[in-house]
């Protein structure tokens, strides 16, 4: 008896190592559409860990202790880099982390841009080749007044370029093959699955949208300058510059001198921000109020879908209101 209950202990803790191994890695990442594209790529082996909360602000967050604790335990963190999250800089920095680090704006062929213009850019802020120019009215200073803060350098959401997710999926898998060899075909198998997955989901949006590309309209903030360039979208502008600073009052007076001008025909405000200053801007002209434009995904389901779910929301949203003419 002696013998086989140590017979079945041994067994056990065999069991234990040999599951270990094939564990997938641990991975976090930074925000949801980072960790849906992670998700896509894991697939059924494992599900990416979230640092950031739903609702909070990638540009100003503390992690908690168990968070960091996470973070110290992670074999790969997947995150857009300092200029979307500097709180994930500092931590990374402060803590004995082993995990590897995958850098989306770093990596190569990552479509980057700069603030208030349309020029390619490296993460360093230095300007490569250029994209195609957007009109704006900010860019011709109809808009902008001396004292309003003004958001320079590197414009950190790229994942709204639906071509930067698809590159990105097959380093994702990648890393995690390097980790975790044995599942290494799983992983290419599903990035190759998610690139056609955002494909089918890009070609819809792009025949949605372009009927309405000649249209103007305003953003709460400057988000999403990828995705309108990709798109051929006539974005005219947005309510604040930053993400820190609220609009002054001429600047404020000055949006909406160009409303009354009839310089835009949306106006559209955004998830987590009181859309109340919005609808006052467009009172007394005939700019409709849109409905909120939710970037990162704050009221979507966490997981493989939210990145797409993600992107067509975004074009529902603005097809809704520019398409009502």
């Amino acid at each position: 008896m002696r013998r086989l209950v140590l017979s079945l202990a041994g067994f056990l803790a065999l069991s234990a190592l040999a599951t270990a191994s094939l564990a997938a890695p641990k991975v976090v990442t930074d925000i949801a559409p980072v960790q849906s594209l992670v998700a896509m790529v894991m697939g059924d082996l494992g599900t990416p860990g979230l640092l950031l909360p739903k609702g909070a602000d990638p540009h100003d967050f503390q992690l908690r202790p168990s968070q960091a604790r996470a973070l110290a335990d992670a074999d790969l963190v997947v995150w857009v880099g300092a200029p979307l999250s500097p709180w994930l800089d500092r931590a990374y920095s402060g803590i004995e982390a082993k995990a590897s680090l995958l850098t989306l704006l770093d990596a190569p062929d990552t479509e980057v841009r700069n603030f208030r213009d349309t020029q390619k850019a490296d993460p360093q802020g230095s300007k490569t080749d250029s994209g195609a120019q957007q009109t704006t009215l900010q860019s011709a200073g109809q808009w902008q007044n001396d004292r309003d803060p003004v958001e320079t350098g590197v414009d950190p959401h790229a994942w709204l370029d639906p071509q930067n997710a698809a590159n990105w999926l097959p380093l994702i898998a990648a890393e995690l093959s390097r980790l975790d060899p044995k599942n290494a075909a799983t992983y290419r198998a599903n990035a190759t699955a998610g690139q056609a997955t955002i494909a089918a989901s890009e070609a819809g949006i792009a025949t949605k949208l372009a009927p309405l590309a000649a249209i103007p309209f305003v953003t709460y903030h400057q988000a999403y300058g990828y995705f309108t360039t990709h798109f051929g979208l006539a974005a005219a502008g947005s309510v604040r510059t930053g993400d820190a600073a609220a609009p002054g009052a001429a600047r404020l007076s000055a949006l909406q001198q160009g409303l009354r001008r009839g310089d835009a025909v949306c106006l559209f405000p955004e998830v987590n921000h009181n859309p109340a200053q919005s609808a006052q801007l467009i009172e007394g002209t005939a700019t409709r109020l849109g409905g909120a434009l939710d970037p990162a995904g704050v009221d979507l389901n966490i997981g493989p879908t939210l990145y797409v779910a993600l992107m067509e929301t975004l074009a529902d949203t603005l097809a809704s209101c520019l398409s009502d003419r």
